[in-house]
């Protein structure tokens, strides 16, 4: 056993949802550097077919193709799936990572907003989950069990508040699925984790990941010090889907850069 046996996934067949930016195309490229072939799929075709060119210029052992898939509506979903089917007859890796978010203060939040947001985020992750079981059953055996990748957040653990009620609310739904479907899977050979990140740059957090200026601002305020950066996805999903990751399902891996204990501070000692 070598360090690089332990994280390739060299000859894997990976779909990555939500690829094309932020948390999902950090880890299209992570997997692909390690030798899988990866289906990058979101809302915007043209945006998963542009990463998958810049991917397959890197002359990794891997490769990426891009094209477009919707996991928020029934449709979406099933046209996602027989896209999935059209490409491969083998899935090894499924990382849920689509997401949406909504934020507007207690009191003027939306109706609509919380449907919205619970139908991708939560939703989407179990019916697409649930459509592609049979394609990753075929994969998984006992030594290398096939693997979901859930994407959660430190907002799904912490009350962080911040106006984004139905995505705090879905990401805790995400974390709780997680657990649900490791210990459901487990006889099928597939493992489950989930993913619970804190601040990164990506599409979803430009407001205040955009410029320099802002993520260090942002940065002050996490423990470690900074925001997440692209090795720190890539690290955890080639744990989790290469072979050092084969006995671990059921996890919660919080990449908060310490978000997730944050508490009320030191409140005897601060009293003397």
């Amino acid at each position: 056993m070598t360090p690089e046996s332990l994280f390739s996934v060299e000859g894997k067949t990976a779909l990555v949802t939500g690829g094309a930016t932020g948390i999902g195309r950090m880890a299209a490229e992570a997997l692909v550097r390690a030798g899988a072939r990866v289906l990058i799929a979101s809302r915007k075709q043209d945006a998963c077919e542009a990463v998958a060119a810049e991917l397959n210029a890197l002359d990794a052992p891997g490769s990426a193709e891009g094209f477009a898939g919707d996991v928020g509506s029934k449709e979406g979903v099933d046209a996602l799936v027989d896209e999935v089917h059209n490409r491969t007859d083998k899935l090894d890796i499924l990382m849920n990572n689509a997401g949406v978010s909504w934020g507007a203060p207690m009191g003027q939040f939306p109706y609509e907003a919380w449907d919205k947001v619970m139908s991708v985020n939560v939703t989407g992750i179990f019916e697409l989950t649930q459509k592609l079981l049979p394609t990753l059953m075929k994969s998984g055996s006992a030594d290398d069990p096939a693997r979901v990748v859930n994407v959660g957040s430190v907002m799904g653990e912490v009350p962080m508040g911040d106006g984004a009620y139905s995505y705090s609310a879905s990401k805790a739904a995400v974390l709780h699925l997680t657990k649900i479907m490791a210990k459901e899977f487990s006889p099928y050979h597939i493992t489950v984790n989930a993913l619970a990140p804190g601040p990164f740059v990506s599409r979803m957090t430009a407001f205040a990941t955009a410029d320099e200026t802002t993520r260090d601002k942002v940065g002050k305020s996490v423990p470690l010090g900074r925001v997440g950066a692209d090795e720190d996805i890539a690290g955890c999903m080639l744990f989790l889907c290469g072979r050092g990751g084969s006995y671990v399902t059921g996890a919660v891996i919080p990449v908060s850069g310490g978000i997730n204990v944050v508490t009320a501070g030191n409140i005897f000692a601060e009293a003397l």
